[in-house]
């Protein structure tokens, strides 16, 4: 069924066989998880550099009761409960390479580092689900009651582990998701499911899509060289400077004549160097941007078709051309059932206004390899102050509403306790 044939809203729950609102054990926990988020944000880490934020992953589960496993190098994993596994949640822990701008208490500490996607939230949430999940499954979970705990799972009780994923290096090209792949984290996982913040949304609400939600992204570099000289004689050149703005304009306007439009492929420019003196036409040049695709199988031959144009629209001006097409990552393609998972936990813990249709987005992700190999979904993470401003991503100014990270708790805690129960 495609999210145009259905209303999130609409959907009634399933029958739920004795499951508790875990609302009441979200809030007890909350507020030692958002102190973690704030610790996380003020010391963020670079890919593959975020040593000290899976230490302090590890400390916190350790320090809870669970058995954590560090990755090689950085990031980790931890299980909970026992038996085979029925669900992982990934969250990734790195930040970008920018300055913070928001003046918080607990701003960046790191110059030029922070947290401007938002992946300290998804670090917490995923934290704070594996401390509420481990409580229901010891049966410690107090603030529930007894009678609520003696009813998890009905007839069936609990039955299963649950694998929370904590990635490095989102942020780097072509992503840690292959490093984790690569050293079995996802063996035996027969589902996944993510989150992203989304800005746009109100804390509070979610954005779910069936199909892909997030678009193919690859990294494009190109740099020219060719015989340089005077701008008075720019016959006797090759002229550089008006070959690499005839390719820097050109190249997207023939993509979008050469590709079908519905796979919306868009080439958009952020760096483009050449010369150092208005008379002086220069011997080489650089452009580099980004290709984005939104469907998966126009992005498999998207890279020989780019060559192809680049080459043609170059070759008049007799330059010499290098391409690197970086390839970055695929599409990110919710399946049904884990929507479903999504939507059901988020509709009994926040109610059917919670949940909204979000677009397709041009951003890149690489939960992508994961959800290739397993069947998986991600939510949009609504993270605005209703009637605030409204952030965007990858800027330094971002400041999520902190009260995203105890409505994420809520959903995936409810999520896997479904999926440990049976439910779906």
């Amino acid at each position: 069924m495609s999210d145009s044939q259905r209303s999130t809203g609409d959907r009634p729950v399933l029958d739920d066989p004795g499951l508790p609102r875990v609302t009441p054990l979200v809030q007890r926990l909350e507020p030692s998880v958002v102190e973690f988020r704030r610790d996380i944000h003020a010391h963020p880490e670079l890919s593959y550099d975020e040593h000290r934020t899976t230490e302090r992953i590890l400390q916190t589960l350790s320090d809870a009761g669970l058995s954590p496993v560090k990755l090689d190098d950085t990031g980790a994993y931890v299980d909970i409960g026992e038996g085979p596994i029925v669900l992982g949640l990934r969250a990734d822990i790195d930040a970008l390479p920018l300055s913070e701008l928001t003046g918080l208490d607990y701003a960046s500490r790191n110059p030029g580092v922070a947290h401007a996607c938002g992946h300290d939230v998804h670090t917490s949430v995923m934290v704070g689900t594996a401390l509420a999940l481990h409580r229901v499954v010891t049966r410690t979970a107090g603030e529930l009651g007894q009678p609520e705990l003696d009813s998890l799972g009905g007839r069936q009780g609990l039955n299963g582990r649950i694998r929370v994923i904590f990635q490095p290096a989102e942020e780097r090209l072509p992503g840690g998701s292959l490093s984790v792949i690569r050293q079995g984290t996802l063996e035996g996982i027969p589902r996944i499911l993510a989150a992203h913040c989304e800005p746009r949304f109100d804390v509070g609400t979610i954005g779910t899509r069936i199909g892909a939600i997030t678009s193919a992204a690859d990294t494009i570099k190109i740099s020219l060289s060719g015989r340089g000289g005077h701008t008075s004689r720019p016959h006797l050149t090759e002229d550089l400077v008006y070959a690499l703005s005839t390719i820097a304009v050109q190249v997207p306007a023939v993509l979008n004549r050469r590709i079908d439009v519905r796979s919306a492929v868009s080439v958009v420019w952020g760096q483009i160097n050449a010369g150092a003196a208005p008379n002086a036409i220069p011997g080489s040049g650089y452009l580099a941007g980004t290709m984005r695709c939104l469907d998966a199988e126009v992005w498999e031959s998207a890279g020989d078709l780019l060559d192809e144009v680049v080459q043609q629209i170059a070759q008049p001006f007799g330059v010499k051309v290098h391409l690197e097409h970086i390839r970055g990552v695929p599409p990110v393609v919710n399946t049904e059932a884990e929507t479903d998972l999504i939507e059901d936990a988020a509709r009994y813990e926040l109610g059917s206004r919670a949940i909204q249709l979000t677009p397709q987005s041009m951003g890149g992700e690489d939960f992508a390899w994961m959800t290739q190999l397993v069947p998986g979904a991600m939510l949009r993470l609504g993270t605005r102050t209703p009637g605030g401003p409204v952030y965007d991503l990858h800027m330094g100014d971002y400041a999520p509403d902190e009260r995203a990270i105890g409505v994420g708790m809520r959903i995936f805690t409810a999520a896997a306790l479904r999926a440990l129960s049976g439910v779906q």
